[in-house]
């Protein structure tokens, strides 16, 4: 039963309440995670330099090592000191001992389960680090990560274009968080390609968690056409987030076809519209995010070369045969003509 004193929230303001209240139990519940780990693996550090400082040899099947998780066991029973685990942590100790700091720091908050992982796969230290920061950030569970290996998204990371102006419009900190957070491509897989692309942005409305998931870290949705007014003029944005980790708006325009220049044009304008009505003291300016099922380099890069407000053009991906995704694109554009 509401007082009489309470003012009442719109469903967006509830919204808003009730997703920053999730992220902050998300938060805290990682940062315990993120705690537990650092302890254990420091003890499995501790251990393995002891095996690897007396020398001992042989792998999980030698005398020495099945001798000692078997006594280690009476004392720790709980703790997984099984004689394979031993030798993991050997040659944790040793493949990360001489690494660079942010490399150890890296895998020091890493569950066991995904080291050990890593740790088979024999990858380089820019590799390690890349996929260890990956699961951090986006919480990714073994299976996620494992995944992540197999595809080599490293190597997809490291040669990919990104198509912004970030850092020729963005003071550097900000632009490499916006790198960071804001993704070149978007894999909308999750919506079901079976009905017109032209539905595309109510299907993300009505699957906005999982959407937010999808763009990053730290997004508050706060609609869906966004109305702004000026000049007596009214435009209105697709979709419109905040970024608390960028502290600023996101405006997404969603586009069913290839990138054209002219996009660039309105993102810029949306973005102005944002800055002189929307953005508050203390906020960074607004970030666009064209949205398109396709794009090239060449083409994006000409059209934000003089442009003055932080934009990307990014593509998106839905994960249906080819053929089927140019019948769809081609009967969009049927019905444009018509």
């Amino acid at each position: 039963m509401e007082s009489k004193n309470e003012i009442a929230l719109t469903e967006n303001e509830y919204s808003d309440l009730l997703h920053t209240a999730i992220n902050q139990i998300h938060s805290a519940r990682n940062a315990l995670a993120l705690q537990i780990n650092t302890a254990s693996n420091t003890t499995y550090w501790n251990l393995g330099m002891l095996l690897h400082d007396r020398k001992i040899e042989g792998g999980y099947g030698s005398g020495t090592i099945k001798r000692l998780s078997v006594d280690l066991k009476e004392h720790f029973p709980d703790m997984g000191l099984s004689p394979r685990n031993l030798w993991y942590m050997k040659q944790f100790y040793e493949r990360y001992c001489k690494s660079d700091i942010k490399v150890q720091r890296c895998v020091a908050v890493l569950s066991w389960r995904k080291n050990v992982l890593l740790l088979e796969k024999n990858l380089s230290d820019d590799e390690v680090f890349y996929y260890a920061t990956e699961t951090i950030h986006k919480n990714w569970n073994k299976d996620l990560l494992l995944n992540a290996v197999k595809m080599n998204m490293y190597e997809i990371h490291k040669n990919e274009f990104r198509d912004n102006n970030f850092t020729s419009i963005l003071p550097a900190i900000q632009a490499e968080q916006a790198n960071e957070i804001l993704k070149d491509s978007y894999n909308l897989g999750f919506l079901g390609a079976t009905e017109p692309l032209a539905e595309l942005e109510k299907r993300l409305v009505e699957k906005i968690k999982v959407f937010m998931l999808e763009l990053g870290t730290g997004f508050s949705f706060i609609g869906n056409q966004h109305r702004l007014e000026y000049n007596d003029k009214e435009y209105f944005v697709d979709m419109l987030f905040f970024n608390r980790k960028l502290k600023c708006l996101v405006a997404i325009d969603l586009k069913i076809g290839s990138f054209k220049s002219e996009y660039v044009g309105k993102m810029n304008m949306y973005l102005s519209l944002l800055d002189k009505l929307e953005k508050e003291n203390g906020e960074n300016q607004s970030i666009g995010i064209i949205l398109c099922a396709e794009k090239d380099h060449l083409d994006v890069e000409i059209a934000l070369q003089d442009v003055n407000k932080p934009i990307a053009v990014s593509d998106y991906e839905l994960i249906v045969p080819k053929k089927e995704l140019q019948t769809l694109v081609l009967e969009e554009m049927k019905k444009e003509v018509n």
